[in-house]
């Protein structure tokens, strides 16, 4: 990867974080999913308290789910505005993808930080083992970056965009999904989880990365 790749990449980080702060529809819609969906859960549990696994699929939920808002929308200014030309155009396609997939995930990481130590405070939880928790939400936090711009890629211009977008990540992104919850239950205090799960996260991560790579030059080229 060249000195004008990097730059590029720089310089699609940029736009995408100059136009989501100041237009922050997506990043509203993340955080205050979140909050709604850990407040309610909170007030029906009641205090009640809930075993780590229990506790680990639920966060990797909430999380995924409100992830959702803000993924989809990778390519959502350019379709709505009617510039992807002018990008396809002017933009190298590499330079592209990589960009929009460090903003998602920068923005990923931003609702982590925000949601994690809310989840714990409203669930009475604890991390037992906080180094553990914060590699599998690098990991996971990769993953939906990666499989999020790819499938966002593929849906440029379809008309029930949301939609198919939930459906076709999903799949996608179980192979991350599973491992996490089992991480993170251990890291909430569930015993021990084997290393070989992040280990394994971190392999499909660079599959999804590279797989993305790879495709991406036919889908943004296609038309």
């Amino acid at each position: 990867m060249n000195g004008s790749i990097f730059q590029g990449v720089e310089l699609v980080f940029r736009k995408e974080l100059t136009l989501g702060l100041r237009f922050k529809a997506a990043w509203a819609a993340m955080f205050l999913f979140a909050l709604t969906t850990l407040s309610c859960i909170s007030l029906a549990l009641q205090g009640s308290a809930l075993e780590p696994r229990l506790l680990a699929a639920l966060f990797w939920v909430i999380l995924f789910f409100s992830s959702l808002a803000g993924a989809d929308r990778v390519f959502g200014d350019e379709d709505m505005a009617g510039t992807l030309l002018v990008l396809k155009v002017y933009g190298p396609s590499q330079a592209i993808l990589l960009g929009k997939m460090l903003y998602t995930a920068f923005i990923l990481l931003i609702l982590a930080v925000f949601i994690t130590p809310l989840f714990l405070i409203f669930m009475n939880g604890s991390a037992a083992l906080p180094g553990l928790l914060l590699g599998t939400l690098a990991a996971g936090i990769w993953g939906i970056a990666a499989a999020g711009t790819l499938i966002a890629s593929l849906l440029v211009g379809a008309s029930v965009h949301s939609g198919l977008f939930s459906i076709l990540m999903l799949p996608v992104i179980l192979p991350v999904f599973i491992p996490a919850i089992a991480l993170t239950a251990a890291a909430f205090g569930d015993g021990t989880a084997s290393l070989s799960y992040l280990v394994s996260m971190i392999l499909y991560d660079l599959i999804l990365t590279v797989g993305a790579s790879l495709l991406f030059d036919y889908l943004w080229y296609e038309d």
